[in-house]
């Protein structure tokens, strides 16, 4: 693997994006990502989701393949390393220091914990292009109050660390220049316990919210390849973004 790096210790699992400085999400990168999610098992008490470099946790999805016979590809890929998330048992954490844009935004709040730095900002920015994020449509109606999370995906406007955990988006915000070892001993509270225990307490939560994240993930899929991806305004966003003009809108 190219773009990401496989670590694993006695009590975690480490993924860490690899492809500074924005760690774009790109078809490759997805494959890897899928690969290197695909080795971890249930055995530690954490997965821990990293992001090479301090500007961009990652800055999302890469414009380039949402585009022609790319996109379905594409969607496949990043849908899948959200499908081996969510059935993991372990308890899965985000380290954020910079920015988490689109589907970084997405990839972060995949995770049960996020623990950013002072300088992390997220964002869905997707409308800006004609498009929406199929991952965020769901996590944004599930993890905040449903208003906030149709202005974030509405507006596509970034908020700030210390308002993402007002939110509920983040757990805690740290200090840039403190964050490994701030971040170090905040999961320290989750490791000094038994990990099978950990997992179990894990398990009985989801239970409990009951979710259909994979059915309803299926339908947005859908939604987003046979319907948004035929209009002509999500094939003129993205074409302008790339062509690095203002997009001109016919509204449908």
């Amino acid at each position: 693997m190219t773009k990401i790096r496989f670590a694993v210790d006695e009590r975690a699992y480490r993924v860490t994006l690899d492809a500074p400085p924005h760690n774009i999400l790109d078809i490759e990168l997805l494959g890897e990502l899928k690969q290197a999610l695909g080795k971890v098992r249930n055995d530690r008490h954490l997965l821990i989701i990293d992001a090479a470099g301090e500007k961009a946790f990652s800055a999302g999805a890469s414009v380039q393949d949402h585009v022609g016979d790319r996109v379905a590809l594409m969607l496949a890929n990043f849908h899948d390393c959200f499908r081996i998330l969510s059935r993991l048992e372990l308890v899965t954490v985000a380290l954020v220091r910079g920015a988490a844009l689109g589907g970084g935004c997405e990839l972060a709040m995949a995770c049960d914990f996020v623990l950013a730095s002072d300088r992390a900002r997220f964002s869905q920015p997707e409308i800006s292009l004609g498009v929406f994020p199929p991952v965020a449509a769901w996590q944004l109606s599930h993890q905040l109050p449903p208003r906030k999370g149709l202005e974030l995906l509405l507006s596509g406007e970034s908020i700030g660390a210390a308002v993402a955990a007002e939110l509920g988006m983040v757990n805690v915000v740290f200090p840039m220049a403190d964050f490994e070892n701030s971040a170090a001993a905040w999961l320290e509270r989750l490791t000094r316990h038994s990990a099978s225990s950990l997992r179990l307490a894990r398990k009985a939560f989801r239970m409990a919210q009951a979710d259909d994240f994979d059915k309803r993930l299926s339908q947005v899929e859908r939604l987003y390849l046979d319907e948004l991806m035929a209009t002509t305004d999500a094939n003129e966003g993205l074409a302008a973004f790339l062509e690095k003009r203002p997009p001109v809108w016919l509204n449908r």
